[in-house]
């Protein structure tokens, strides 16, 4: 396994070459993002296009990054804001179907052929479902990414006490959503 590059490594190279240091920034990123994503946005297929739309806007706005944060917590930013942007396109775009939201999530998690969760693991998803998109995002770093509330409150943008709120709340809504199961 390849030894983690910090920050101020990867920039050098992405300065040298563009292209082979954004190579580096991927393989470094790519996994942690894709999983933060997919929780998000639930479907595989999903998860990829957003996730390159994450890297995208990475590659097109490196130079405006700036070095007072950590590279990840800039991308976690970029992937939160892109899963969210998503989230609520999809869901204009099914309110517009006959089907329901909440149907057609849950099939789609169910049906999910990368989706090899036992059923309590099916019903916590379904609960993180349920979530407004902040609060599944803010469920998702902590409970799943373990980041800490300091380095989401610079990915999103929100005070550390606003974030432990949506938390607690959003560990709330699951716990109600598991006990009438």
């Amino acid at each position: 396994m390849k030894p983690q590059l910090t920050d101020e490594q990867i920039l050098e190279l992405i300065q040298l070459s563009r292209d082979g240091g954004f190579r580096s920034l991927m393989h470094q990123f790519q996994e942690p993002i894709y999983w933060h994503i997919r929780r998000m946005v639930t479907s595989h297929d999903d998860a990829n296009d957003v996730v390159q739309d994450t890297f995208i806007k990475v590659y097109k706005n490196i130079e405006k990054f700036n070095k007072d944060s950590k590279l990840y917590t800039w991308i976690y930013r970029i992937a939160t804001n892109e899963s969210l942007t998503f989230l609520k396109k999809r869901k204009k775009k099914q309110s517009e179907t006959i089907d329901g939201d909440e149907y057609s999530l849950e099939n789609m998690l169910s049906s999910d052929p990368y989706f090899d969760g036992n059923a309590a693991e099916l019903v916590l998803q379904e609960a993180i479902l349920l979530l407004p998109g902040k609060q599944k995002a803010v469920f998702n770093l902590r409970y799943y990414d373990e980041i800490s509330y300091r380095d989401m409150s610079e990915m999103l943008g929100t005070s550390v006490g606003a974030l432990k709120a949506s938390y607690h709340h959003a560990v709330k809504k699951i716990e109600d959503f598991i006990k009438r199961q």
